[in-house]
């Protein structure tokens, strides 16, 4: 099966996921970020704000403010086919953008480097146990990764976890995955 084969199938499982489960797995995945070494020493973190079937990123935003944590948010640029991150301090610095995204405004906030992301917290639709991703396809965390110096991890059910996916030569693992389990 192809990565967009696996894309598609992905996506479906996890929009099908009943309101209940879904939120006791969210609620078991930020437990778990919240006791992984990697967010107890980042200053800074990385994370998109998620959006639909996506699992809900805002209580890791709201609790990294809470621990005084910078909270920093992609802005993607399509024509050069990358992204760059944004401290934003609260929702209002965010605005919705296409596909219904909300990113941040690049006037209300300011524009952080890379290497000033303690943890990014990077999406994907399946992982396998090395680490390496199936994204949603555009490219842009492979790009943000080739040269991504700080640690990496990804938040996953314990379904979206498979034993090996088809990997490219431009594919960059995530440093750790962190399951509901």
């Amino acid at each position: 099966m192809d990565k967009k084969e696996m894309r598609k199938q992905a996506i479906k499982r996890l929009k099908d996921i009943p309101d209940t489960e879904r939120k006791l797995i969210e609620e078991k995945l930020l437990d778990n970020l919240l006791h992984y070494h990697g967010w107890k020493e980042a200053r800074s973190i990385g994370v998109t704000v998620s959006n639909g079937f996506e699992w809900t990123t805002r209580p890791i935003i709201e609790k990294a403010w809470e621990e005084g944590k910078a909270v920093c948010v992609p802005k993607c640029l399509p024509k050069l086919r990358k992204m760059d991150f944004y401290q934003i301090h609260t929702y209002d610095q965010l605005e919705i953008v296409y596909y219904n995204l909300l990113e941040p405004k690049p006037n209300n906030c300011k524009k952080v480097n890379k290497q000033e992301i303690d943890l990014l917290i990077t999406p994907g639709l399946l992982f396998d146990q090395k680490g390496y991703r199936v994204g949603f396809g555009g490219g842009y965390y492979d790009r943000f990764l080739a040269d991504f110096p700080n640690r990496t991890v990804s938040l996953a059910s314990e379904e979206q976890v498979v034993n090996e996916l088809p990997v490219e030569s431009y594919d960059v693992p995530v440093d750790a995955i962190i399951t509901n389990t």
